[in-house]
C-alpha cells in the first residue's frame, strides 16, 4: 500500500511518535491520505515543519515523502525521485533526478521506520458513518470495481453526507448517511480501496472545518474535488451544498456524486435532479440514479434521454446532452472572467506553464473550485501534473508549504493562516478583490512578448452577453492552445522512430528549429517541465501523432503558413 505523508510536526521525535498513530484521525490531523489523495500523484501534503529538521533528517524525509507518494517520470527507474534541481527559474519545479543511497544511521534508521510504519496506518473503514445510512428501496446488482475502469458509465456513487455532532464538544463532524450504490461480494482489495475512498469524501464535502451551528438561510453552492490515485487515475466528487427541506434552523448537507469522467456542466444538470427528488423523498432518487448508472456515457455532442417517474407529476424525459468540444467539458471560464482581468489571467498561465506554486483565495467554494478548473485547463494539451486541490480542507492548509509546485484553493476564511505560512515564490490570487497578493516578480517576462501580445490581442477582440458557455469557453480557451502551436506544435517532427517502432525525442533540435530567439529561451525551459516530459512520452509510444483537437489546430496553422507562403511568391 501507498501513502502520501504530511509532518505538520516541530521535532523528528513528535513525528515518530504522531506515526504510530493507526485510526482514521490521522487524516483529520493532516498526517497522511491512504492511496487516495487530494492531488496529482507528483506529491501530496508535505508539511513546513519537515523542512526546519536538521539537514540530514531533512533531506531523508524529503526523499521519503518523495518514494512514499507512489509518483515517478513514466522513463526513469523506481531509484529515481525528486530533488531540489530547478530548471524554470524562480520558484520552478524540482526535476527528476537519480535517488542516491542514503547512508548513516539516521538516513537508514529512517527508512526502516517508515517501512515498518507505514504498512500500519489506513484510514478507518467507514462502517460506523455508514449504520446510519438511508436504506434504497433495493440494492442495485453488484459489481466490481474494476467494471467502472473504463469510465464509460455516468458515475460511481451518489453519496449524501450530513454534519453530526461528535460525542464530546460542540463541533459537528461530517459522515455519510446516503450511498448509492452499496456493494457487497467484493474482493479484499476492493473493500479496502472503497473503505479508503468513502473515507476521505467527507473531509472534502465539508473543507471549511467542524464548526457549525444551524441555520434558517444557506445560499446553495455547487462545486468539486479531485482525488487522484497513486497510479494517477482520477475521481471526481461533484458536490450540492444547501439547507434540506423543512422549518427552522437546520444544518446543511451534500449530495455528492462520484464519477471518473469531467464534465461539470453535465453533473450540475444531474445534481438539479437529485435535488428535486429529495425534496419529495430519498425513495424517488434510486430510480432516477439506478436508469442513468444503467445508461451508456454519451459521446461528445450527444444526448441520453432517461425517463424517470415523480409522484403527483407523473413520467419525466430528462436529456443530458455532452458538449461537442470534449477538450473543454469539464470547465467554465466565465467566473475566472468575472474575478480577474486578461493580463492577470495571462500571469497565472505563465506560472502555471513554468509549474509553479500557485494558491487561489475565494469567498464560496463555487467560485474557487471553477477558477482553479478553468486555470488548470488553460494548458491543454497539456496536464498539470503535480498537486492538485481545488477546494483545501482545513486540516490540510499545511499544504501551502509544500515545497514542490502545486495549484490550490483555499477559502478566504483562512487567509490569515495562509499569509502567516512559510512559503517561498508563490502566486497568491485574490478572486474576491482581483488582485496578486503574492507573486515572484517576473511573471509578465515569462512568456515570449509577441505571443503574448497574440494572447490578449485575441481576448480583447471581446465576448457578449449572447454567447453560450461552449462558445465562452473557445473563446478564452482558443488564443492559449495557439500559443502552444506556435511554440511547441511542431514536436512530431522530431521524434526518431527505432527499428521497433519506439520513438525517441531530439530534443536539443526540437527547440533550435525555432527561428525566434524569444521563443527558443521559453521552449528551452519549457521542455524540462513535467507538463512536457509526460506529453513527449506518450507522443513517443504512438506511431502517429494523435487526431485529437491540438492536432487539428497544428494542421490548420501548417496549412496557414503554405497559404502564406504562396501568396509571398507571387
Amino acid at each position: 500500500m501507498t501513502f502520501s505523508l504530511a509532518t505538520p510536526w516541530g521535532s523528528w521525535e513528535e513525528l515518530r511518535s504522531e506515526l504510530q498513530c493507526q485510526d482514521a484521525a490521522s487524516i483529520s490531523a493532516g498526517v497522511l491520505l491512504p492511496s487516495w489523495v487530494p492531488s496529482h500523484p507528483s506529491c501530496s501534503a508535505i508539511g513546513c515543519s519537515a523542512w526546519k529538521l536538521p539537514s540530514q533528517v531533512g533531506k531523508a524525509a524529503h526523499g521519503l515523502a518523495s518514494w512514499s507518494c507512489g509518483w515517478r517520470p513514466k522513463r526513469q527507474p523506481l531509484s529515481q525521485t525528486l530533488c531540489s534541481r530547478s530548471v524554470g527559474g524562480k520558484g520552478s519545479a524540482p526535476m527528476p533526478c537519480r535517488f542516491e543511497k542514503m547512508e548513516g544511521q539516521v538516513g537508514g534508521g529512517m527508512l526502516r521506520l517508515f517501512r515498518n510504519r507505514l504498512p500500519r496506518l489506513r484510514a478507518g473503514p467507514p462502517q460506523d458513518n455508514l449504520r446510519e445510512a438511508v436504506k434504497e428501496p433495493e440494492r442495485a446488482q453488484e459489481h466490481s470495481l474494476s467494471t467502472f475502469a473504463g469510465g464509460q458509465h455516468f458515475f460511481e456513487y451518489l453519496l449524501v453526507v450530513s454534519l453530526k455532532k461528535k460525542s464530546s464538544g460542540h463541533d459537528y463532524e461530517p459522515t455519510i448517511t446516503y450511498q448509492f450504490p452499496k456493494r457487497e461480494n467484493l474482493l479484499r482489495g476492493q473493500q479496502e480501496e472503497e473503505e479508503r475512498l468513502l473515507g476521505a469524501i467527507p473531509l472534502f464535502c465539508f473543507p471549511d472545518g467542524n464548526e457549525w451551528a444551524p441555520l434558517t438561510e444557506y445560499p446553495r453552492e455547487t462545486f468539486s474535488f479531485v482525488l487522484t490515485n497513486v497510479d494517477g487515475s482520477r475521481k471526481i466528487g461533484y458536490c450540492r451544498r444547501l439547507l434540506p427541506a423543512g422549518r427552522g434552523p437546520r444544518l446543511p448537507k451534500v449530495y455528492c456524486i462520484i464519477s471518473r469522467i469531467g464534465c461539470f456542466g453535465l453533473f450540475s444538470k444531474i445534481l438539479d435532479e437529485v435535488e428535486k427528488r429529495h425534496q419529495i423523498s430519498m425513495a424517488v432518487i434510486y430510480p432516477f440514479m439506478q436508469g442513468l448508472r444503467e445508461a451508456p456515457f454519451p459521446a461528445p455532442g450527444k444526448t441520453v434521454t432517461l425517463k424517470s417517474f415523480i409522484p403527483d407529476s407523473g413520467t419525466e424525459f430528462i436529456s443530458l446532452t455532452r458538449p461537442l468540444d470534449s477538450h473543454l467539458e469539464h470547465v467554465d471560464f466565465s467566473s475566472l472572467l468575472r474575478c480577474l482581468r486578461f493580463e492577470q489571467i495571462l500571469q497565472i498561465f505563465a506560472s502555471a506553464v513554468l509549474e509553479r506554486r500557485i494558491i487561489f483565495l475565494a469567498e464560496d467554494l463555487s467560485t474557487l473550485s471553477q477558477c482553479i478548473h478553468a486555470a488548470a485547463a488553460l494548458l491543454y494539451p497539456f496536464n498539470w501534473a503535480h498537486t492538485y486541490i481545488p477546494v483545501v480542507p482545513e486540516s490540510l492548509l499545511d499544504t501551502v508549504c509544500c515545497p514542490t509546485p502545486f495549484m490550490v484553493g483555499v477559502q478566504m476564511r483562512f487567509r490569515q493562516q495562509v499569509l502567516d505560512s512559510p512559503m517561498e515564490e508563490v502566486l497568491l490570487v485574490n478572486l474576491c478583490e482581483g488582485t496578486f497578493l503574492m507573486s515572484v516578480g517576473d511573471e509578465k517576462d515569462i512568456l515570449p512578448p509577441k505571443l503574448q501580445d497574440d494572447i490578449l490581442d485575441s481576448l480583447d477582440q471581446g465576448t457578449s452577453e449572447s454567447q453560450t458557455s461552449e462558445q465562452l469557453n473557445e473563446h478564452v480557451s482558443g488564443p492559449f492552445v495557439q500559443f502552444f502551436v506556435k511554440t511547441v506544435g511542431h514536436y512530431a517532427s522530431y521524434i526518431k522512430r527505432e527499428a521497433n517502432g519506439q520513438g525517441c525525442f531530439q530534443e536539443r533540435a526540437f527547440y533550435k528549429a525555432l527561428n525566434s530567439k524569444t521563443n527558443r529561451r521559453f521552449v528551452k525551459k519549457f521542455v524540462k517541465t513535467q507538463l512536457f516530459s509526460l506529453f513527449i512520452q506518450e507522443a513517443e509510444k504512438s506511431k502517429s501523432p494523435p487526431a485529437g483537437y491540438f492536432q487539428q489546430k497544428i494542421l490548420e496553422y501548417e496549412e496557414h503558413k503554405k497559404q502564406k507562403k504562396s501568396r509571398e511568391r507571387l
